[in-house]
């Protein structure tokens, strides 16, 4: 499937896509995803976030800082929020603190039956000449296939989170 690029550093295909029905409703599976500081208490690499800014919600054109982590390795990313549709979609843009496109993320929900499917879809935004740095800052030479693995790990502990069950995290140190 190709896709249109949102914009010139998009690429024209998702790297990394991620479905699953959660019996919760829209509005509060948009509350979760739409919040990074809780959705890094269910992300497989974002170890924790915070608004900056002047951010306190999630509203296009607001900012994030993520913290992340990939065994003993750390860095940070900034995200610009890109489309908030409260109960629909959440969209971001992630890019280094040093102005380096990184990537882009998409949460769409749709309501399914007493509940609501979510779909999460990535795209790569890295500039080829920043590629072997970003292995070295992360530890992780094949994004795509982490990348597809985490988007499962982390919709896996949403539905946990959102349905009640009790999970855990290995924490950050």
């Amino acid at each position: 499937m190709v896709t249109k690029p949102r914009d010139k550093l998009t690429y024209s295909e998702p790297i990394a896509t991620g479905e699953i029905a959660i019996s919760a409703a829209p509005g509060e599976v948009y509350r979760l995803i739409s919040d990074p500081v809780a959705m890094a208490e269910c992300a497989e690499e974002l170890c924790k976030a915070r608004w900056i800014r002047g951010a306190t919600e999630a509203r296009v054109g607001n900012w994030f800082s993520g913290s992340n982590r990939n065994g003993h390795r750390r860095w940070v990313t900034h995200a610009e929020i890109t489309e908030a549709e409260p109960g629909r979609r959440f969209a971001y843009r992630v890019r280094t603190p040093f102005f380096v496109p990184i990537s882009r993320w998409e949460y769409d929900i749709t309501p399914d039956g007493d509940g609501s499917r979510v779909t999460v879809t990535n795209w790569l935004r890295v500039p080829g000449w920043f590629i072997p740095f970003a292995i070295m800052i992360t530890g992780e030479p094949d994004r795509v296939a982490t990348n597809r693995a985490n988007i499962a790990t982390t919709l896996g502990r949403v539905k946990d989170r959102l349905e009640g069950r009790e999970w855990r995290r290995d924490p950050c140190v």
